[in-house]
């Protein structure tokens, strides 16, 4: 699996190369033997700026590496490039790792800018967490009638497991 990282770490690098290759070897033979080659450049290019190194960043998450993760998001300078549900990852991991050093307004927004672009499978699955995160924030500041909202919204969205729905109906019980 390292390995796998290594290469989704390097993709950028990886495609410039290639296209290099493809360009040097069209150069000294032929467009044909180098066709491969381009192929190869434009498909490592689209990945890293569609996808982004999102798998690279779960991997520093599962590992309670904060700082390594958000390392690698600070490194992404164009989000609005990444597909639909990998910018909508993008700005759950942005207001995730907010949330970690205690800046609920910033992580507010990335909530909320992640629940906005909706649409995908990938989105409806983490709709229910972001709205129950988002009620979360909304008790911090104390803003109760939001909060409950937003939980109430979780709830309906579902919720992945049984210790999310036991946190919202708990947050429930202590805003009645």
């Amino acid at each position: 699996m390292k390995f796998i990282n290594t290469i989704r770490k390097y993709l950028r690098g990886l495609g410039i190369f290639f296209l290099a290759l493809a360009i040097f070897v069209n150069y000294q033979t032929s467009f044909w033997p180098s066709v491969i080659l381009y192929r190869i450049g434009v498909v490592r290019l689209a990945g890293h700026f569609l996808l982004g190194p999102m798998r690279i960043i779960q991997s520093h998450m599962e590992a309670g590496d904060m700082e390594g993760a958000k390392k690698v998001v600070d490194s992404i300078k164009f989000p609005g490039l990444l597909i639909k549900p990998m910018r909508s990852v993008y700005y759950t991991i942005k207001g995730n790792l907010a949330m970690v050093s205690q800046d609920f307004d910033i992580a507010e927004k990335h909530m909320k800018k992640s629940l906005d672009l909706g649409g995908g499978a990938l989105t409806k699955q983490a709709d229910g967490p972001n709205r129950l995160q988002l009620g979360m924030l909304a008790m911090q500041k104390g803003n109760i009638k939001e909060a409950e909202s937003y939980i109430r919204q979780a709830l309906r969205s579902g919720l992945p497991d049984n210790e999310n729905n036991a946190a919202a109906y708990l947050q429930l019980c202590s805003i009645m």
